[in-house]
């Protein structure tokens, strides 16, 4: 419009003229004012041209609102599926926990069955008979297996203790990932939530897009910063990353970028570092459980051993007992029959010495005033010894059945020792059996505690 002002022909101001000087310049400065409104018109117009927001603002700022909400979206269905990730983690952990609780209550329970055994051992040992209740070496080995199973009980319990505290520690985990993929989820309602759209997006995704409101001095409006690379098709790719312009590898882990306004919350962060060091102190416990099973079951295993090998070793030394007390028992009884023959035969011997217990039944050979005594008693001096040597050897046969019917009551009273302690040793041979066949059969754990 200027130029075309310029173009127009000026009225010549040096001819003469009739109308007044002030009418004239009345009009004059008319002319100058509008030439001034015209040229800031045309100044402004060129300045709205530059500064003055198109006619599809609008529609303009809701895309790009759009976008951004979409870009934040997408995030957060990455940080929801990361939570996720987590939460099938934890609970896979607590899974795998469970179950080393239950091996652990198991082997707790067969160290309460195998001290009921041991009791129920040391219970039936003492109905062994009297003489063979001393302290021997098989107490002892029962003394230091209860002592070791008692032992092993309270290290089970221990870890027992540990577990369900773990497993305490799992579920608090648990609880706060499922509140904050609850709270996280709370803008996904109208994304597909599969885990496979999110890990094939982030493996193709090589580009960093940031959308970010910026005021002006014209009002709202919105700065664009896209980066674009080529995909493996050829095509450009206009998904966003974050910020920091990181690579997605299918072999690489997404992190997102901490932040408490954004899609990746502290909470999160503490929520996932939580369950993760859970996980971690719960798989170091699952090995510490593990080991501590099969140290127990080892140690329990080798203490039964010992008691069993101990019981054995008795019966056989029992058995070795007895056997050596019934040879010697029949020995007894030879050694009293043959005692008895002498008995009566000294016993007839001296009937012999004696002689009849009638006068009338002595023959005449028999008599001590026979025919040949008295001739030979006619001279002085000539006396015989023959009654003091019958009366000797009667005293002496006396004195020897005395002494045989003595042993013949010894031997009958060592015999009556050597029954019973045969009779006992077969008590105790029995007993330390029937332990040794308890024991084998509840060896396998596959008993009730209740049962007799």
């Amino acid at each position: 419009m200027a130029t075309l002002m310029k173009s127009r022909p000026q009225v010549p101001l040096s001819t003469a003229v009739i109308g007044p000087q002030s009418w004239r310049d009345a009009s004059l400065k008319t002319i100058k004012v509008s030439q001034e409104v015209v040229r800031k018109s045309d100044k402004g117009c060129d300045l709205g041209r530059t500064l003055d927001p198109l006619p599809s603002l609008r529609d303009n700022c809701a895309q790009q609102s759009n976008e951004v909400v979409h870009c934040y979206v997408r995030e957060a269905r990455a940080v929801v599926v990361k939570l996720r990730e987590s939460l099938v983690e934890t609970n896979e952990e607590i899974k795998l926990l469970i179950r080393k609780k239950e091996s652990l209550e198991k082997a707790l329970e067969h160290k309460r069955k195998d001290i009921a055994l041991n009791k129920l051992s040391m219970e039936v040992r003492l109905t062994r008979p009297s003489r063979e209740k001393d302290q021997d070496g098989a107490d002892s080995l029962l003394d230091l297996e209860r002592k070791q199973l008692l032992q092993l009980k309270r290290m089970l319990e221990a870890q027992l203790r540990a577990v369900q505290k773990q497993l305490q520690v799992l579920d608090e985990a648990r609880k706060r990932l499922g509140s904050v993929i609850q709270e996280r989820s709370r803008v996904l309602d109208l994304l597909c939530h599969a885990a496979s759209s999110v890990t094939n997006g982030r493996n193709s995704r090589n580009m960093h897009h940031a959308i970010k409101p910026t005021f002006g001095s014209n009002g709202l409006g919105y700065s664009r910063q896209v980066h674009f690379n080529m995909r493996n098709d050829g095509r450009r790719s206009s998904t966003p990353l974050p910020e920091d312009a990181m690579e997605y590898e299918p072999t690489r882990s997404y992190t997102p970028t901490l932040d408490p306004l954004g899609p990746y919350t502290p909470e999160s962060a503490a929520a996932i570092a939580q369950a993760h060091d859970a996980r971690n102190k719960s798989s170091t416990l699952r090995r510490d459980v593990e080991d501590a099973i099969a140290r127990t079951e080892q140690l329990q295993r080798s203490a039964h051993k010992s008691v069993n090998d101990g019981l054995t070793q008795k019966l056989a030394e029992t058995i070795a007992l007895k056997q050596h007390l019934q040879v010697q028992s029949g020995e007894n009884r030879a050694a009293v029959h043959r005692a008895q023959r002498w008995f009566d035969a000294t016993e007839k011997a001296k009937g012999y010495t004696l002689g009849p217990e009638s006068h009338a039944d002595l023959t005449t050979r028999e008599r001590l005033d026979r025919p040949a005594v008295r001739v030979f008693q006619r001279h002085p001096g000539t006396n015989l010894p023959e009654p003091q040597d019958i009366i000797r050897g009667a005293a002496g046969l006396d004195a020897s059945l005395l002494a045989t019917s003595r042993n013949i009551g010894m031997l009958h009273l060592a015999r009556m020792r050597l029954d019973d302690d045969k009779r006992d040793k077969h008590g105790a041979a029995s007993v330390d059996a029937a332990i040794i066949r308890l024991r084998r059969r509840r060896a396998n754990h596959r008993w009730l505690m209740g049962s007799a």
